[in-house]
């Protein structure tokens, strides 16, 4: 036999009993389940807020979480409430008086939201406040006087929380 022959005949047996690789899905499944499991129990302290361009959240080291609540929103230029346009900062800032009227025409109806709300839930009532980082104190101090006129209870600012620093006292230097 020469040398081709033999070659020919292993790579004829070879193909004969060459098997088709398969792809074993259960160590993948396996990841992705623990990855799924990881990712629902640690997403629950997440709070989401309705997103809004061009407003930049201020930072705070505060711990407690804001409860779901009607969302007030002042961008540069606009006042929102759950979405809606209500003024414009411009109106906020020229106005004399403490309190925002239209603002606290919005907030006075029994239903801010699509909630209906009782008689004996309005001393509780909740509203968050989600105001840029540079607009002037006076006009957030004016929004947040206008919603506890409106039988605000409970007012809070909405904030991003700062990291915290990482002590250095149990880290040795090498």
């Amino acid at each position: 036999m020469s040398l081709l022959t033999r070659i020919r005949n292993t790579a004829k047996s070879e193909r004969r009993h060459r098997t088709d690789a398969e792809l074993n899905l259960i160590p993948l499944i396996d990841i992705l389940s623990v990855m799924v499991a990881f990712l629902l129990v640690y997403s629950t302290d997440v709070e989401v807020i309705q997103n809004a361009k061009g407003v930049e959240i201020p930072q705070s080291t505060a711990d407690v979480q804001p409860k779901n609540s009607v969302v007030v929103m002042i961008t540069r230029d606009q006042l929102f409430v759950q979405g809606e346009l209500v003024t414009g900062v411009t109106d906020i800032r020229q106005s004399k008086e403490t309190l925002i009227e239209p603002l606290r025409a919005v907030l006075g109806r029994a239903s801010v939201g699509g909630e209906v709300l009782r008689d004996q839930d309005m001393a509780a009532r909740e509203i968050t406040v989600l105001a840029d980082k540079s607009l002037p104190y006076a006009v957030v101090k004016k929004v947040m006087a206008t919603c506890t006129a409106s039988a605000y209870g409970k007012v809070s600012l909405a904030v991003i929380q700062k990291e915290k620093p990482v002590a250095t006292s149990g880290l040795s230097q090498t």
